[in-house]
């Protein structure tokens, strides 16, 4: 119980740090996706199970950074591919309730957990889907996330698809990711849907656990 009140009080540290607006609700609910995640964990493998780091900071508040860049509005349809177990379309649902969040992943056991998840949070704001993206028909967003290793050609490819008039496409990334980038913006010069812009927002300055993180913004002309 202590060590979840430290965790507690270190979300809230970086949350007002990085300007990021949580109400004492909210804060109760990130915490308790965070718990709820953890338990999902031993029987679905849904995060690393090697880390000694808090999930509640390592998977929740990271998910939360996307709001740095990218400013959710009322009413925004947002698609959360590959979504795991719930990341980053659930934390972002609970400090953006007047945001729909569709969170979709190929694996039924990930979908089973996030849709539990979701009931037991209450958001009436998000739904998971078993399906992959190839799949996903007569449906546009305002934003595409993702947190997953795909490259980001990959991606790219997919949000083109998927995206309204000026949508944007939102990863959080690591390592060395210019030749993804070099790619894709390739594939962009030759006018078949790929992006017209790649910019990066480094994260390692938020905490030591993001070093070599990056936040990857995609936006298309």
């Amino acid at each position: 119980m202590k060590q979840q009140s430290n965790d507690g009080d270190l979300l809230n540290s970086f949350c007002t740090k990085e300007g990021i607006q949580i109400t004492d609700e909210q804060h109760e609910l990130l915490i308790r996706y965070s718990q709820l995640l953890g338990q999902w964990n031993t029987k679905v493998n849904l995060i690393s199970r090697k880390e000694d780091a808090p999930i509640l900071i390592r998977h929740v508040f990271h998910s939360l950074l996307p709001s740095l860049v990218h400013s959710f509005r009322d009413g925004e349809t947002v698609l959360d591919l590959g979504t795991g177990g719930g990341l980053p379309g659930i934390p972002l649902a609970i400090i953006f309730p007047n945001v729909q969040f569709l969170l979709v992943d190929s694996t039924g056991k990930k979908i089973n957990a996030c849709t539990a998840m979701i009931q037991e949070l209450g958001l009436t704001n998000a739904r998971a889907m078993h399906t992959r993206v190839e799949e996903l028909k007569g449906l546009a967003f305002n934003t595409i996330l993702s947190r997953q290793v795909a490259p980001l050609r990959e991606l790219s490819r997919y949000a083109a698809r998927l995206l309204k008039k000026d949508g944007e496409l939102i990863c959080l990334k690591g390592g060395d990711l210019q030749k993804e980038i070099d790619e894709a913006l390739r594939e962009g010069k030759k006018g078949i849907g790929f992006p017209g812009s790649i910019t990066l927002k480094p994260i390692g300055e938020v905490s030591p656990l993001f070093n070599e993180k990056q936040i990857v913004i995609a936006r298309w002309r």
